[in-house]
């Protein structure tokens, strides 16, 4: 039994809840430009096509519900006496509604808005856009998405980097295995003496890095993957 785990999660884990991937052939890249939705450049071009996207991935995501998988982490975080860490890619808010809690959204989430003037981060659930005013500094048309953007630097590295240098089991699921500096955790994780398994679809672009590997759909091999653990 490990006694310090950090998972790692991507797209997949919420792709059998619905959310569409990103990356995917039939994914949201291959129909919108994101040098146009999710750069600062684009933003500062058309902030107006920019907030009608979110309010789109918003709207579009709130349906959706946690799968097992999801309950499987939050399972994993409640019954596992050592340390423990839950840094996700996704931007959704399914791990907290299946009960995680110590989690890092290391590229923000849809649900949250950032303020250019003051910023100040809120909740945010209603539409966005440029008449929007900051509940922190009142200011005007200032309102942009809580999400990391290409280009700008994933939220709490510092802290999710010395949880990968203290741990001694690493999981990846879900994950492509081409979006750094995520795609560099297993390396960071494997270097300091963890022990490394991807739990994925088919094989990332960096699965000779792991130490084990079971692919799948997440909801059947990450309940089983808790199970086993649990049960060492």
């Amino acid at each position: 039994m490990p006694s310090a785990i950090v998972i790692l999660t991507g797209a997949g884990i919420s792709a059998e809840s619905g959310i569409a991937t990103f990356r995917d052939p039939d994914g949201i890249w291959s129909k919108v430009d994101y040098r146009e939705v999710a750069t600062p450049q684009g933003f500062a071009a058309n902030p107006a096509r920019v907030h009608q996207f979110y309010n789109w991935r918003r709207n579009n995501v709130r349906g959706f519900e946690p799968n097992a998988a999801h309950a499987a982490l939050a399972r994993l975080e409640r019954d596992f006496a050592g340390e423990f860490l839950l840094v996700t890619q996704n931007v959704d808010s399914l791990h907290e509604r299946a009960g995680s809690q110590r989690l890092i959204h290391m590229h923000g989430q849809h649900d949250k808005a950032l303020c250019n003037a003051c910023g100040g981060r809120t909740i945010w659930h209603d539409e966005m856009s440029l008449a929007s005013r900051c509940p922190c500094c009142e200011e005007v048309g200032q309102m942009r998405p809580d999400v990391v953007w290409f280009g700008e630097t994933p939220y709490e590295l510092d802290r999710i980097q010395a949880a990968l240098r203290g741990c001694d089991l690493f999981v990846s699921i879900g994950t492509s295995g081409n979006v750094y500096p995520a795609a560099g955790f297993v390396r960071e994780a494997r270097a300091a003496g963890a022990r490394t398994v991807e739990l994925n679809l088919e094989p990332s672009q960096g699965a000779d890095l792991f130490h084990e590997a079971e692919h799948g759909p997440a909801t059947g091999i990450v309940p089983a993957f808790v199970e086993r653990l649990l049960g060492a």
